[in-house]
């Protein structure tokens, strides 16, 4: 069961938490729980990082101060007297640790990403250790683990690749006895370490796919996801008012949402339970009686041929243009080289004989990457573009649906188009300022008439009810 940063805000949301994993254990379930850290708090920890690094030590020690008093007054509102006596210690040593830290990095004036991920670990270490207290004095047998002790990996600082064969060993060792004992293990989502023992960071999402190492290192029966929505939408609710809950979803599909823009999942997450055939569920802490969504292995067949529409904000267009590209041999992979080089993931391309158009996400390399481009062909960038990707199984299988799709959308001017070769993905590129209206066009010609088979359409009555 994972509890995101929202859920464990503060001492009332970490209460809704307990509830909910003690409704699984009164099931009994036996649950191990990843937090993040309380909502907000990562951001903040890489401020104070970046004010250290650039010498700001002031601005760097005010921040750790006020994280500091956030999490000693949570504490004593979630917990009793003799809980709070040990707690509120172990607070102020992290911070002391922090503190120190930050004073280092602002004395060496550099901010190395290893140093980075140390700092932001606090977050995670802090809120496992006050929810696991929390948890022990509720009568769950609440005990944490740190995840570092257990969640392996590389050495690559920022987003760092799992070990899960060194994982699944470390949870059977660690981990599992306290399952077998009937405690309630309680880690910190998003943080691990390398074989040196190092402090690394999954990347941001990585909660989400802690997780999932665990659920999956330790054949789980299922992996929860716990948010403040009710599980993966038709679109994006702040576009669309009366967008739906798609009951049940598969992995692919998933997948490609996560991928393409939709914030509920981190892309990764779903991997190792993709591997085992673990079921994944997306559910809302703060209504915990709603179904939420099932991910499966097994797509549910559905009449619309799309599940979910996703948009990707903040990416660029690179076209890449050369006569001399003719029976060029090696053209492409001279073009695809420099992208290795930059680790600059591409998200959609588009070829002819003498020009390559794709898109990026837009970052500090794009200069750099252009320039060498250059070298070897004429190159233009377009900034503020917007990708929108629309997924559902087998797309190939429902005639004319290219023509519905663009036909929905034929006001908004249309940069790239791409169908994905996995079938369940048909995606555009367009101006970021025009996302929220082909977003809303989209939903109303695919989504008007649902299959409630498949969406909540109750979702649709109570906001149609508000209005």
């Amino acid at each position: 069961m994972k509890f995101g940063g929202t859920s464990v805000e503060d001492a009332v949301a970490m209460e809704r938490t307990a509830a909910i994993v003690r409704g699984r254990r009164e099931r009994g379930l036996d649950a191990i729980v990843v937090v993040s850290a309380m909502a907000k708090v990562t951001d903040h920890l890489l401020a104070a990082a970046a004010a250290a690094g650039r010498d700001d030590k002031a601005g760097a020690l005010a921040i750790s101060a006020r994280l500091r008093h956030r999490h000693i007054d949570t504490a004593s509102d979630l917990l009793d007297a003799e809980r709070v006596e040990r707690v509120h210690p172990a607070i102020h040593r992290e911070f002391d640790a922090l503190d120190d830290l930050l004073r280092g990095i602002a004395a060496v004036g550099e901010l190395t990403a290893r140093t980075n991920d140390l700092v932001v670990s606090f977050g995670e270490r802090l809120s496992s250790q006050m929810v696991a207290a929390a948890f022990e004095q509720r009568g769950l047998n609440g005990v944490h683990v740190d995840a570092r002790t257990c969640i392996i990996t590389d050495s690559h600082y920022g987003k760092a690749a799992p070990q899960e064969a060194a994982i699944e060993e470390k949870l059977r060792e660690l981990v599992l006895p306290l399952v077998v004992a009937g405690k309630t293990p309680v880690m910190g989502g998003f943080i691990g370490s390398n074989a040196e023992g190092i402090t690394t960071t999954l990347g941001r999402g990585g909660s989400d796919y802690t997780a999932a190492l665990v659920g999956g290192g330790l054949h789980a029966g299922a992996i929860e996801i716990w948010t403040d929505v009710n599980g993966i939408m038709t679109t994006d609710p702040r576009i669309c008012p009366d967008a739906l809950r798609v009951k049940t979803i598969s992995f692919e599909e998933a997948a490609e949402l996560a991928y393409f823009g939709a914030k509920v999942l981190h892309p990764a997450t779903i991997l190792p339970a993709v591997q085992k055939s673990i079921p994944v569920w997306v559910l809302n802490s703060r209504n915990a009686e709603n179904e939420g969504t099932k991910i499966t292995a097994t797509p549910v067949k559905c009449a619309s041929p799309f599940k979910s529409i996703a948009a990707k904000k903040r990416l660029t267009i690179i076209d890449i243009v050369a006569s001399r590209m003719l029976m060029s041999h090696g053209y492409l992979k001279a073009v695809f080289d420099v992208f290795d080089k930059y680790k600059c993931a591409i998200d959609m391309v588009s070829t002819s004989e003498v020009s390559i158009s794709l898109s990026v996400d837009s970052n500090q390399r794009l200069p750099e990457i252009c320039e060498e481009l250059g070298k070897i062909a004429d190159v233009k960038m377009e900034g503020n573009k917007a990708l929108v990707c629309l997924v559902g199984e087998d797309i190939r299988g429902h005639n004319g649906i290219a023509g519905r799709v663009f036909g929905a959308v034929s006001h908004v001017n249309l940069r790239m188009i791409s169908q994905g070769a996995s079938e369940i993905n048909m995606s555009f590129m367009i101006d970021e300022e025009d996302v929220e209206e082909a977003v809303r066009s989209l939903h109303q010609a695919f989504f008007v008439d649902p299959d409630e088979n498949v969406f909540d359409v109750t979702a649709r009555v109570q906001v149609a009810g508000k209005a």
